[in-house]
């Protein structure tokens, strides 16, 4: 953003002095208006106290830039400012080295003098000759409420729309960056003639009190530096509007160009259109959906109303969100060694792979042991980095739309979150907590490691002589000293039924005597609070 000339005027990271005056002001210290701040904290403990300089890398450790060092502040750990300084932040002048690797839709990712010098043409493909460039930054797909509002008010200003998917951070429904690009392209298609879409690594700033506000300030800074004259907002209730009046320009504090708040629209069931609620008969307008409803649409494979969003665009919400029945999922269990996970697991593998309806890879035993957990220790470091293994290796059988079913230890709460984190981008992730009671784990050790730890033989051992953080996320709670192999099973694929993981429910299995199988009762097993009844 700093070396393509996104965040011009700026040539490097903010200092203290321009920070101050840009929270109170909205400029920089010399004057210069400037709305947002743009910092960089680092730990504490990978600067060195006399470094000049800091070789700034992309994920690859290819070096980017090189940020020379003219002020560095202890910050307080952002996580914890009761720790006193964890981070230090550094200011400075920023220098390029090479052109980033951007990825997907790489020939979309222009450089600002670029698009400005294709939307300053005398006329563009639409005739458009005002000069006027109309914004729209989003994290979201866009349906048709925000295209007809883009198409209403593109031809108010007379303006050539400009469109930016915010690709840093996870996007509203479609999760992937990827998936709102096509979203945005599909949308695009009932733009006017010569409307641009540009991704713009813009993060949020989730961080700073009015996130809304600041969020906005920063995406019309973007937005100015790509040509724009205005900036659509979504929010018709943002700080800052003059009087109060709707759809007048908003005046923000170090912001180059006007934003124009959209106002509240809704669909008109009469005209098939949507416009502003004003001039909608009262109690006939019909709100869009939420994101709930949508997702709920989405995650059980039902047709999205045609008078929300185009088919081009339904078609991209689909691929990005699949059907749950079709989606990649990890059912990750967590327990204490002797708990009955790795049973519950095979058990649960073994029921699936007989189903034949899903693609089916488990995560426990000897090749974890073997492989990926081949070398590590048993230290806090070891068993972390142990659990991001399998996590990465779940998230890719996910990705390909498999069901990685895991079964390690995982005692941190940190490390399981990590894993979910991997898995959650690419699909589901449901958490099992098989809560035995230690003292029936320990009975059911036949090597004797809960008596060896106990004597002191072990050190490090969940359970005795290290922790187990008991999770408050899981999606279902078993305890198998009050239940069967295949009780713990069925409740897990009842759980992947109801979900709509699976499309139907399997047969009762029969008990060993010939008479038909029976459910777990409600005694034995507890949903957790991240499961939403169905």
């Amino acid at each position: 953003m700093l070396t393509s000339g996104v965040f011009a005027p700026l040539r490097g990271f903010l200092d203290a002095a321009d920070v101050a005056t840009v929270d109170v002001r909205g400029t920089l210290a010399d004057g210069t208006p400037w709305p947002i701040p743009v910092i960089l904290d680092v730990p504490a403990d990978v600067i060195p106290p006399d470094a000049d300089h800091l070789v700034l890398q992309d994920q690859e450790g290819s070096p980017l830039a090189v940020l020379a060092i003219t002020e560095r502040l202890a910050r307080p750990a952002p996580d914890d400012p009761a720790a006193g300084p964890g981070v230090v932040r550094l200011a400075g002048p920023v220098t390029a080295l090479r052109e980033p690797e951007h990825g997907p839709f790489r020939p979309l990712r222009r450089r600002p003098a670029e698009v400005r010098a294709e939307l300053s043409a005398a006329a563009g493909p639409a005739g458009i000759t005002g000069g006027n460039v109309l914004a729209y930054a989003t994290r979201r797909p866009l349906n048709k409420r925000h295209i007809g509002q883009l198409r209403h008010f593109a031809s108010q200003l007379n303006a050539r729309l400009l469109v930016l998917p915010l690709i840093t951070g996870p996007a509203d429904i479609v999760t992937r960056p990827e998936a709102l690009v096509r979203a945005v392209l599909a949308a695009s298609q009932h733009l006017p003639p010569g409307t641009l879409v540009v991704p713009v690594p813009l993060a949020s700033r989730d961080a700073e009190p009015d996130q809304k506000t600041a969020d906005l300030r920063a995406a019309a800074a973007v937005a100015a530096a790509y040509g724009a004259t205005h900036l659509l907002a979504d929010s018709p209730s943002v700080t800052g509007s003059p009087g109060g009046k709707k759809n007048s320009p908003l005046e923000l504090p170090g912001v180059p160009i006007g934003v124009i708040s959209a106002g509240e629209w809704a669909y008109d069931p009469r005209s098939e259109v949507w416009r502003p609620l004003a001039l909608i008969e009262p109690g006939a307008e019909q709100g869009e959906l939420t994101d709930s409803e949508l997702a709920a649409l989405l995650d059980s494979g039902a047709e999205i109303p045609a008078w929300f969003t185009p088919p081009s665009v339904a078609r991209e919400l689909r691929r990005a969100r699949p059907p749950r029945a079709e989606r990649g999922l990890a059912v990750f269990f967590t327990g204490l060694s002797g708990s009955g996970k790795s049973t519950i697991a095979r058990g649960l593998a073994e029921a699936l792979i007989e189903q034949g309806d899903r693609t089916v890879s488990l995560l426990d035993g000897d090749q974890v042991r073997h492989l990926l957990s081949a070398g590590l220790t048993f230290s806090r470091a070891d068993r972390d980095l142990n659990i991001a293994r399998i996590g990465y290796v779940a998230a890719e059988v996910a990705r390909h739309g498999g069901i990685a079913i895991c079964a390690p230890i995982a005692p941190y709460a940190q490390a399981r979150a990590t894993a979910r984190e991997l898995v959650t981008e690419v699909g589901d992730f449901l958490l099992i907590y098989v809560s035995t009671p230690v003292d029936v784990c320990a009975a059911r050790d036949r090597k004797g490691l809960y008596a060896k730890a106990r004597a002191g033989l072990i050190q490090g051992f969940t359970g005795v002589s290290d922790p187990y953080e008991e999770p408050r996320d899981a999606d279902l709670v078993l305890d198998t000293s009050v239940m069967t192999r295949q009780q713990a099973v069925d409740a897990v694929l009842k759980l992947l039924v109801t979900g709509g993981w699976l499309a139907d429910a399997p047969d009762e299995p029969a008990e060993p005597n010939g008479t038909p199988g029976t459910r777990a009762s409600g005694s034995m097993l507890r949903l957790g609070p991240a499961v939403r009844r169905i």
